[in-house]
């Protein structure tokens, strides 16, 4: 028998082990969120796929799918907070998209699209970040990371390198480099790493290919984040 669950009134079927938005992307449904990759263990640190199931908020990346729930995701108080959230990302680091090599390709722009955000609404922080340069092959710009973790699991998961953690609370979180010096040039990683090419946004960046695709021609550019999302996780899923 197959099981079922309900996503803004929509019956939609589901798999044993799958959480809800694992669920909600088979079925064709967006979920935004940041910190979600199918490639690696959940983390729910976003939250912006935070839903309601059953009346309760939970974290549909880590929350599991079960029969009969009913889970609502498109709904005004939900996409306020997310757009809360979203705003307060950009306030807590430096994010001059004019200036990012990223633009157009960034993951974090593009949910800033999606949900409707048209302005900062906080005090920005300008938290003093440095870049790490060191490496040949790779850039690190500490003032763009969102904490997602992303580059975290996937050097611990897929490269088996254990490059990166996070260190800190608060406004004093910060992303490290496993290595003596603090320095990505004293670690393992390489440009061809997972790792290196998992960020959401320009805070890690593979040297000397800038601007390689020009601005207009960009992955967000043409398509909104939700189509793009649904795309890639379906296939990867499949």
């Amino acid at each position: 028998m197959t099981k079922t669950l309900t996503i803004d009134g929509v019956t939609i079927p589901f798999e044993d082990g799958q959480t809800i938005i694992q669920a909600a992307t088979a079925a064709g449904i967006y979920i935004p969120h940041l910190c979600h990759n199918p490639e690696f263990t959940p983390h729910g640190s976003c939250k912006l796929c935070t839903v309601k199931v059953n009346g309760r908020n939970c974290s549909a990346c880590t929350f599991p799918a079960m029969d009969g729930q009913a889970v609502i995701n498109n709904a005004k108080d939900l996409n306020a907070d997310r757009q809360k959230i979203t705003q307060m990302l950009f306030v807590e680091g430096n994010h001059f998209c004019p200036s990012c090599e990223k633009t157009g390709n960034c993951q974090l722009q593009a949910v800033a699209y999606h949900l409707n955000m048209l302005d900062d609404h906080f005090p920005l922080f300008y938290p003093h970040r440095e870049l790490d340069a060191s490496h040949e092959e790779i850039l690190i710009d500490h003032n763009r990371c969102i904490f997602c973790t992303l580059c975290v699991r996937a050097s611990h998961e897929q490269d088996g390198k254990d490059v990166f953690a996070i260190s800190g609370r608060g406004i004093n979180k910060h992303l490290i480099v496993n290595s003596e010096t603090g320095l990505l040039k004293d670690t393992d990683m390489s440009a061809s790493d997972k790792a290196a090419h998992i960020c959401p946004t320009g805070a890690i960046l593979i040297k000397h290919t800038a601007y390689q695709v020009p601005i207009g021609k960009r992955i967000y550019d043409h398509q909104q984040i939700d189509q793009v999302t649904l795309n890639s996780e379906s296939e990867h899923d499949k």
